[in-house]
């Protein structure tokens, strides 16, 4: 089963809880061979691959991202799952910083992103968000 966004129960527990503090988004990537536009969308038919609408897709939300405080703070090219199913394999894994959870939500509600996601959707074929709760305490994190 594919994942292109959240479900309803996912996104209330999100937004049930704290709002006013930093969060940071685990995204996991997994692209599809050519990007599938809606007919009427501009790149409809283009032969356009699912990197180049993903691609498009930050390019164009970026400033929507960047106004609302976020930040990407790590970004990486997955390899090989050394721990897990083989078969979850990501194209793209990177981590998205915000100052709050209601910055988040924002973005999402934001129209001209609701419009712009439409590359997201053209370009995905799977991906999975995780909400995480950056560590501030000594001896929290591996390695410390």
């Amino acid at each position: 089963m594919a994942y292109i966004d959240p479900d309803r129960e996912a996104w209330d527990v999100f937004k049930s809880l704290p709002r006013d503090q930093p969060i940071q988004m685990l995204n996991l990537v997994k692209l599809k061979p050519k990007a599938e536009y809606p007919a009427g969308h501009p790149d409809h038919g283009k032969d356009l691959s699912g990197l180049d609408a993903y691609r498009a897709y930050g390019r164009t939300t970026a400033h929507i991202f960047k106004r609302l405080g976020g930040r990407q703070v790590w970004a990486g090219k997955p390899q090989v799952m050394v721990t897990g199913p083989g078969a979850e394999a990501w194209d793209i894994a990177f981590i998205a910083e915000y100052p709050t959870a209601d910055a988040f939500i924002a973005m999402v509600r934001d129209p001209e992103y609701r419009d712009l996601v439409q590359h997201r959707t053209a370009g995905v074929a799977d991906s999975r968000l995780m909400r995480l709760e950056p560590i501030r305490e000594p001896g929290e994190g591996f390695g410390e």
